[in-house]
């Protein structure tokens, strides 16, 4: 990189990289694509991984790499997982990317190997990883399957396939990724104590855990900011005889023994009127537990009850510690009829307005009830097991711990 283009890259650290894609033939002497990637990169870096951020020098990927690559958040946990499941043995990264999952895990490791078929890539981890003060890794470029053949022991393989297919389109099936890890799992076991695999969040948990085998022991679901980003499946040896599951959202973890049951559907409940529901309690799953689907054991766990089969939105008396997800009062409850509708929001201009097992989407149901966005009032647009479509105006309750 010469002087030119740094002094650009600087000068130009918060500008809008699309407006400075149109100034290149002004400035000849600027490596502009390299430019762009770096300015993009580090914006996107300030709200995806501030600790490297604030690293003067670290270079960024392009575009694409920097849209795939984990989030801070999320990285730092799967080092927890990787350091207690195999740490300070041998860690390799048989899809290294952009490294951050790498970088994360590696400090955990006496030595630590990162693997990638891209060579600028491989040249971009290998500067950064120094500014990262990661003395033990190494950087090797190859086919991940193809040094996986060739590669010795390891206390832990990580591997984050692929999920792009040839023309940049998007796979979910495990055996639709590359590397294909469900046909390379045996060679990975038997070369490594522990395997670590980044899955789509879109994907069914159960089938991945089938595609595998029934070598998978733990089942992570990773949230952050109330979305999922990744599906974590550890596999080792002894595994496949107990199978737990673990679902985090910003840090808590609400988890459950898996092991040969099946889907637990929830129990609606009955109100012999809608009066019944004032006051009540009423708590939605964060979007871990709604991905693992354990509805059922919510119930079992913490005595609330489900509003209807699929509303996903569960009620109790009073509060309920330790719940999953965030909690609200019912402050009114009221169906479509206009002049209930009318009664029950009264006063109220905004709202945070979320369907769940509703005709209407959110958009549609803001403009029926003439509401903008935001405010303190939140308002759950659901159907009753009864299949009444109601509307419960809520405030938020005290915060609840998951």
């Amino acid at each position: 990189m010469n002087q030119e283009t740094l002094s650009f890259i600087n000068e130009h650290a918060g500008d809008d990289v699309r407006r400075l894609a149109l100034q290149g033939g002004r400035h000849p002497g600027v490596d502009m694509p390299f430019a762009l990637d770096q300015i993009a990169g580090r914006q996107m870096a300030r709200r995806k991984l501030p600790s490297w951020a604030a690293v003067d020098g670290i270079v960024y990927p392009p575009h694409l790499s920097m849209e795939q690559c984990s989030g801070e958040a999320a990285a730092a946990y799967k080092a927890a997982v990787a350091r207690r499941v195999a740490g300070g043995g041998r860690l390799v990264d048989l899809t290294g990317g952009f490294g951050v999952d790498f970088a994360f895990m590696a400090p955990a490791f006496a030595s630590a190997t990162y693997v990638e078929r891209q060579p600028g890539l491989c040249a971009i981890a290998s500067a950064n990883f120094g500014l990262l003060g990661l003395g033990q890794a190494e950087v090797v470029c190859a086919d991940s399957a193809e040094y996986l053949e060739r590669m010795g022991p390891a206390g832990l393989i990580y591997v984050d396939p692929a999920r792009r297919d040839a023309v940049g389109g998007r796979t979910f099936a495990v055996s639709d990724c590359t590397p294909d890890v469900a046909a390379l799992r045996g060679t990975m076991l038997a070369k490594a104590d522990s395997v670590m695999v980044k899955l789509s969040p879109m994907l069914d948990w159960r089938k991945a855990v089938a595609d595998m085998g029934g070598e998978v022991g733990e089942v992570h679901i990773v949230s952050v900011g109330g979305e999922c980003k990744e599906l974590l499946l550890v596999m080792g040896k002894g595994c496949g005889v107990g199978l737990s599951v673990h679902c985090v959202n910003d840090g808590s973890d609400f988890a459950f023994d898996a092991s040969g049951i099946g889907p637990v559907p929830s129990t609606p409940c009955g109100f012999a009127s809608l009066d019944g529901l004032r006051g009540m309690m009423v708590y939605e799953p964060n979007a871990s537990v709604m991905k693992a689907g354990c509805f059922g054991l919510l119930e079992r766990r913490f005595g609330v009850r489900a509003l209807g089969r699929d509303s996903h939105l569960f009620v109790s008396g009073g509060p309920v510690d330790g719940f999953p997800g965030r909690g609200f009062v019912i402050e009114r409850a009221t169906t479509m009829n206009k002049r209930l509708l009318r009664e029950a929001l009264s006063g109220i201009g905004r709202a945070n307005v979320a369907v769940r097992n509703f005709p209407l989407t959110v958009a549609e149901l803001r403009r029926r009830l003439k509401l903008g966005e935001g405010g303190g009032v939140y308002v759950f647009a659901t159907t009753l097991a009864d299949r009444t479509h109601v509307l419960l105006v809520c405030s938020k309750a005290t915060p609840v711990r998951g």
